[in-house]
């Protein structure tokens, strides 16, 4: 598994990881119900689909709020990676750069940190993220 596959599993599996709301409603109207061992799959709850849309900033700001240090994972790949719990270190960024077709130079981290935020939001919505206009541009 890579480093965005850590990341985009971070995100997506805390948003799914929502209670399920209930998919059935009850009837207003007298209708015959079937007996219950031929509804029970009916009434279960869909498993989420990976395309499903997550809204990553819910996410990532909830995930900030249970964190003791000020993350700022709008601006800050290092604090996005932190507040997921993941490895944020030099050569995991390195390797994610790696993943994500970085063309610069790996030395300078700091344009390097830069790019790897707006290639990782781009990446995130391609893959279902609902990602703030403004961290795409």
């Amino acid at each position: 598994m890579g480093i965005f596959d850590g990341i985009r599993d971070a995100i997506f599996g805390k948003a799914n990881a929502a209670p399920a709301q209930p998919t059935t409603r009850p009837s207003t109207t007298a209708t015959p119900q079937a007996p219950a061992s031929t509804t029970a799959s009916a009434e279960a709850p869909a498993a989420p689909s990976p395309q499903a849309t997550v809204d990553v900033s819910a996410v990532l700001e909830k995930a900030v709020a249970g964190k003791k240090q000020k993350l700022n994972w709008r601006k800050s790949i290092v604090d996005l990676m932190k507040a997921l719990d993941l490895d944020s270190g030099l050569e995991a960024r390195k390797r994610l750069a790696k993943e994500l077709n970085y063309t610069g130079d790996t030395k300078d981290s700091a344009k390097m940190n830069v790019w790897l935020h707006k290639a990782l939001m781009k990446k995130l919505a391609e893959n279902g993220g609902k990602v703030p206009a403004d961290l795409l541009d």
